[in-house]
């Protein structure tokens, strides 16, 4: 399986994809998220954090960069780096915690972050289509390719 593309009719689905990863996942994994402001990239994270078991408020790291949380089984991890003009701006964040391998760690804007961030096990493309979104899944890593072969068997 090379990738996976799902029809996301509105932010309702949008949610219930982020839920259906989470629910696929067996372990950690690094996610690079895709698309123009207000395709969804913040949407999936919150929804795919809140069913991995994080109980607070979950917030959008635009202005932190960095949010961490604690799920029920594993770490997560969600950074928004549209404001960074230059990877180097990253290394005063202690980002050593993102090479965790039973973490979870979703990026919004990792073109911005190149070099500095570990590399992806699934990558995922949200664009405009229609009224709704168009999800295009590509996986990057055995672990990325395995939890398609996962979402693909319930698709």
């Amino acid at each position: 399986m090379t990738e996976l593309h799902w029809e996301l009719a509105d932010e309702d689905a949008t949610r219930a994809a982020g839920i259906r990863l989470a629910g696929m996942l067996d372990g950690g994994l690094v996610v690079y998220l895709h698309g123009e402001l207000g395709a969804g990239k913040t949407s999936f994270a919150r929804a795919l954090l809140t069913a991995l078991g994080v109980g607070e408020r979950i917030k959008s790291p635009t202005y932190s960069l960095v949010e961490g949380y604690q799920g029920r089984h594993r770490p997560a991890w969600h950074l928004d780096l549209y404001r960074i003009a230059d990877p180097g701006e990253l290394e005063w964040l202690g980002l050593d915690a993102l090479s965790d391998p039973d973490a979870v760690v979703l990026v919004e804007w990792p073109e911005r972050g190149r070099g500095a961030l570990p590399a992806a096990d699934l990558e995922l493309q949200l664009s405009y289509s229609g009224l709704g979104r168009h999800a295009r899944l590509i996986p990057h890593s055995g672990r990325g390719e395995r939890l398609l072969q996962r979402l693909a068997l319930i698709a």
